[in-house]
Parts: C-alpha cells; structure tokens; sequence
C-alpha cells in the first residue's frame, strides 16, 4: 500500500473531489483513511482474487436466499462517518440490509455511498499486514457495522469482530464460521479458502 501525500497547504480533499479523484484513476484501488490520507493498494494476486471470489459466491447465495439485503464487491467505496475526517473504504465483500440501503438517495447509492455495511470481510493479500486490516476493521465496527471477519488464509487464521465488541479468534481451516444473528443462516466452509 502506498500513502499518497498532499501538498502542506492542502492536507485534506473533500467528498466529491476524491470521486472524482477515483474516476479519473479508475485502474487503482483508492481508499481515504480517515486522517485524509490518499491510500493505493496495488492488486491482490490471483490467487487471492480464486479466494475472494469463493467468499462472494458463499455471501450471494445466502443473500439470494434471504433477500434481506446487497451484496457488494471489493470495488465499492463507502464513506464513513470517522474522526477527525471521513474515510472511504472498500472491504472485500459486504452485505447491507435492504431497509438501511433503500433510504439512501440515488445520489448517495451512486458514489461512495454514506453508510457503514452491516457486515464486512477482509481477506489479507500477499501484500497486507494483519495488524493494518485490524485496524481497518476496528474502523469499520466504530461505525456501526455489526459483525466482521479478517481472514489470513496462508496462516489459516480468522478474527471475528461483533459489534457488542467481543472478538473471537479462529485457526485451522477445518471448520466452519457462522454469520450468526446478523446474517442468519450463512455458514463458510473455510476449507474452501485453502
């Protein structure tokens, strides 16, 4: 990941002019942390992407079930209501309740929309650091998401975030993690990750 900076006199750039910074670089993946930094994340590698795709499919076809709500892909942006600046982050996969979705505008559903996903996962890359996601996670549960998994699947190791704030530590990819009361019903098979 590299850090862009700004100029000094201009350390923060709002909303509309980071979309518009996104359009115009649309080959990146671009988030904004929420100290107004300018973050590039290089691709994640194919296998990564075998595995990712593996997590959507499991998240669609539990939501294509339910119909309680969206699934998202790594490349939405959603802003965050963090101090001291807004951030806008893109997990690897996300669900959001139909009833929160739809009281968004068009307007907000059509850029990086205002709200905080009811559930995330973020799968490590080759080239991530457990301890910068868990931030990023951390970031995502202050905001209102209500459960989260981190995944590292070269170590077999999840960590499942709640909102009540308890975390529960997985290792061993021989069992299965539920979407307990948030996306009830949902179970991974986190063999399918190796």
């Amino acid at each position: 990941m590299i850090s862009l900076q700004l100029s000094k006199k201009r350390q923060i750039i709002g909303d509309d002019e980071f979309f518009d910074f996104c359009e115009q670089n649309r080959d990146m993946r671009i988030e904004r942390n929420r100290y107004g930094q300018i973050l590039i994340n290089m691709p994640t590698g194919s296998k990564t992407g075998i595995k990712n795709t593996e997590l959507i499919t499991e998240l669609n076809l539990w939501n294509r079930q339910t119909k309680q709500g969206y699934v998202f892909d790594s490349s939405t942006g959603f802003t965050l209501p963090t101090q001291p600046e807004s951030s806008v982050r893109s997990p690897d996969a996300s669900w959001i309740q139909k009833k929160r979705w739809d009281k968004l505008t068009e307007a907000q559903q059509t850029k990086f929309a205002p709200i905080c996903p009811d559930f995330v996962i973020e799968l490590l890359s080759e080239n991530d650091y457990w301890e910068e996601i868990a931030q990023k996670m951390q970031e995502y549960m202050a905001c209102g998401c209500q459960l989260a998994w981190q995944i590292d699947a070269d170590s077999q190791r999840v960590m499942i975030y709640r909102a009540d704030g308890s975390q529960t530590e997985i290792k061993g990819f021989n069992q299965k993690i539920s979407g307990e009361n948030v996306l009830n019903g949902l179970e991974l098979d986190l063999s399918l990750l190796l």
